[in-house]
């Protein structure tokens, strides 16, 4: 009995042991395939989020970090802080365009030759990586170069800037075809072209690594591959077995995400600028001035991080200040050039035409609508004012009933508006008469009798 006791007791510890280990043993070796899904334009909060998810890597050792991809491109500026990171990550980070469907057009297509293993998902595409043009020729003027002839120069750049980020591009995206032994050719004709690849395309042309059906077949292709990481160090990978888990964008990223979209961040700074106006106008009514102050720093702070014009912004605070202006002296000049200068400057706000980071037509006409409907509730008001009777004052009085008191000669005293009065006239009243205030001078009154309606005092 002592024996089976024992025999059983052993088994017990050796059962829980097992359990206790075996979860915990995928992590203790590096096992793990962090997941960091992009979908959408790419911009500061993908930024942000990749870096967070990166470091997130490397204090958790994981094998890998699966960066999937599904986006139309976006900011230069946050691209290459995306690449940065991962050219500098100590853990090898595989680029993934999926699912079915998807694209890593543009920006993407950068940021997929960065990674260590590129991948495509079938019926997917890479390519078109054209850098945007920022500026250029304004409509109906001549875009080439005049020779000594007269004639245009065909074979020069139409634009000296969009030269220079053309060969910036090319330049940039062969390095990094040549840092990860892929295909250089291509990618400059991305750039230059904007060509694209499918999945197969790709694959044959030696512009991604391997397809993938799903994210487990993807790790197991890429199982025994070694890669090399920043600063020359070499990695086996070893993802067969490891446990996959996504990481979600933390509360600073989805807050990025949010005030980052150039619609929200220019609605943002017009709640701002008017809500500093209606406290200007109404003093201590606090919360205007709380709201705007809080929505003006927001939107400024969400415009430093896109790629805005000044000239712009300062057009539309000319605008605003015209509209301001209007409001307080109308002349319907000031208010016509203070909607023109705002629509032009919102037209002109960001500079370049990224994927996802472009102002809505609707937001321009909305908030343009917006401030033309408070311009006309503000003129008519004033109109109104304008043109109804005077409700203080002297001017007020005028016509107002005032009660005999008591009168001598031409002079006496009335009781008007709640209070006695010294009057004069030019008749004999008696006291409890009613007469009416013709004029004031100074404090006193002049009354005359109260003229007859018509109709009273005849017959029809």
């Amino acid at each position: 009995m002592h024996t089976m006791k024992a025999a059983l007791v052993a088994a017990i510890t050796v059962v829980a042991l097992t359990c206790c280990l075996l979860p915990s043993s995928a992590e203790e070796s590096g096992r793990v395939a962090l997941v960091v899904s992009i979908d959408g334009a790419i911009g500061p909060a993908s930024a942000s989020y990749v870096r967070e998810a990166l470091a997130t890597a490397g204090e958790r050792r994981a094998e890998v970090v699966l960066l999937r991809m599904n986006t139309p491109g976006g900011l230069n500026s946050s691209m290459r802080e995306i690449i940065a990171d991962v050219l500098a990550s100590p853990v090898p980070v595989i680029g993934y365009v999926a699912p079915s469907g998807a694209h890593a057009a543009s920006a993407g297509t950068y940021i997929l030759y960065a990674t260590h293993i590129a991948a495509m998902a079938p019926g997917t595409n890479i390519g078109a990586a054209t850098p945007v043009q920022i500026g250029g020729p304004l409509p109906g003027l001549p875009s080439g170069t005049p020779d000594k002839d007269g004639k245009d120069k065909k074979d020069e750049p139409k634009d000296a800037m969009a030269a220079k980020a053309t060969n910036d591009a090319v330049a940039f995206i062969r390095s990094l075809a040549e840092l990860r032994n892929r295909n250089t050719d291509w990618a400059e004709k991305a750039v230059r072209e904007a060509a694209t690849l499918s999945a197969n395309g790709a694959l044959a042309a030696h512009a991604i690594d391997l397809v993938a059906r799903d994210q487990a077949e993807l790790l197991r292709q890429v199982d025994g591959r070694v890669v090399e990481l920043a600063g020359g160090k070499t990695q086996r990978l070893a993802t067969k077995d490891a446990v996959v888990e996504a990481i979600e964008p933390g509360r600073i990223s989805r807050f990025l995400a949010v005030i980052t979209d150039p619609n929200v961040a220019f609605i943002l700074l017009m709640v701002g600028i008017y809500g500093l106006i209606f406290e200007f106008m109404s003093p201590g009514a606090v919360a205007p001035g709380v709201i705007g102050a809080i929505c003006l720093l927001i939107g400024l702070y969400a415009l430093n991080l896109l790629p805005i014009n000044y000239a712009g912004l300062a057009l539309m605070l000319v605008g605003l200040v015209l509209l301001t202006v209007e409001a307080f002296n109308p002349t319907v000049v000031i208010g016509l050039g203070g909607i023109i200068a705002f629509v032009l400057g919102a037209l002109m706000l960001f500079r370049g035409e990224a994927p996802g980071y472009r102002l809505s037509w609707w937001v321009i006409g909305i908030t343009a609508a917006v401030f033309v409907g408070l311009a006309l509730v503000v003129l008519g008001s004033l109109r109104r004012v304008r043109k109804a009777p005077a409700r203080v004052g002297a001017q007020a009085m005028r016509g107002l009933p005032a009660e005999i008191l008591d009168w001598n000669g031409n002079e006496g005293h009335v009781f008007a508006h709640g209070e006695r009065w010294h009057a004069r006239g030019a008749e004999t009243f008696k006291p409890g008469d009613t007469v009416e205030i013709a004029n004031v001078i100074d404090l006193t009154l002049l009354i005359r009798r109260t003229p007859a309606r018509k109709g009273e005092g005849g017959t029809s």
